[in-house]
């Protein structure tokens, strides 16, 4: 198989649900064992895990909010206990709080920030962390692959959604100053940013007929994203064959960042 991940191991934070059930699912699929973070709900994470078990490989879940120090250095620290290593973060987990700016209360903004930027850092810390203790072992290429999640609203502004577009700016920059202090370590660092994808945060817009045909103006390629569309060049992302790809972002918007209103001349 293209990309091949057998015998690594992953964690993937935000891995139960939408487009974070998506990336385990794929990442089992290449062979990889998988540790499926969940926050509000166990069930999902452990139906997910037998199912990705009875395929053969190994899967668990595992509650936390990446946002707490603590829970965030635990998922790793229990991957590691669990799986016998980690190879690869997936920091997938993230929320809204959407009200106009003059709205917005601080806590909300705070929020955000927290589980959506903060938490990307206090996972990754940790990770990098046995990533350089384990060291690049024989056939491999690397130490460890961290993919940060962020969006198209790290470069397209997003009027009533300070605190996301915030967020999802510095995770931009986050991934590229982590890339650049740990590529000594042969860590690769990455980032994946999606457009429009269908997920039930978003199915009031894309299963009604007429507010998806206007988020589709949005997209020159003329339809919206599935999950599957992130999680495969994430798994591809994690493997010896993007090996030389650190301290970048892969878009996966169906050409949401083009500008498309100057399509015709603006």
């Amino acid at each position: 198989m293209s990309g091949n991940l057998t015998g690594r191991a992953a964690l993937v934070t935000g891995g139960d649900t939408g487009i974070g059930e998506a990336i385990s699912r794929e990442l089992a699929t290449r062979g990889a064992n998988v540790a499926i973070n969940w926050h509000s709900e166990a069930g999902p994470a452990e139906e997910l895990a037998d199912e990705i078990s009875r395929g053969g490989t190994k899967a668990f879940g595992i509650g936390g909010d990446v946002s707490r120090e603590e829970d965030a250095s635990r998922l790793v620290e229990e991957t590691v206990a669990r799986l016998g290593r980690i190879d690869i973060l997936v920091s997938n987990a993230g929320i809204q709080i959407d009200a106009p700016a003059l709205e917005m209360k601080a806590d909300e903004f705070r929020k955000v920030i927290e589980v959506n930027l903060t938490g990307q850092f206090l996972v990754a810390r940790t990770a990098a962390k046995h990533f350089i203790e384990q060291g690049v072992d024989e056939g491999r290429c690397n130490a460890g692959v961290i993919v940060c999640m962020s969006s198209v609203h790290d470069t397209v502004p997003w009027a009533g959604h300070a605190n996301y577009a915030a967020a999802k700016g510095g995770v931009n920059m986050l991934m590229k100053t982590l890339a650049q202090e740990f590529a000594e370590h042969r860590i690769r660092v990455v980032g994946i940013s999606p457009g429009a994808i269908k997920t039930d945060i978003n199915r009031q817009v894309w299963s009604d007929a007429g507010q998806a045909a206007k988020l589709r103006e949005l997209i020159p390629y003329g339809r919206i994203g599935e999950v599957e569309d992130v999680a495969k060049p994430v798994g591809w992302l994690c493997s010896d064959e993007a090996d030389y790809v650190t301290g970048t972002t892969l878009y996966v918007d169906g050409g949401m960042t083009l500008y498309p209103g100057f399509i015709g001349n603006g």
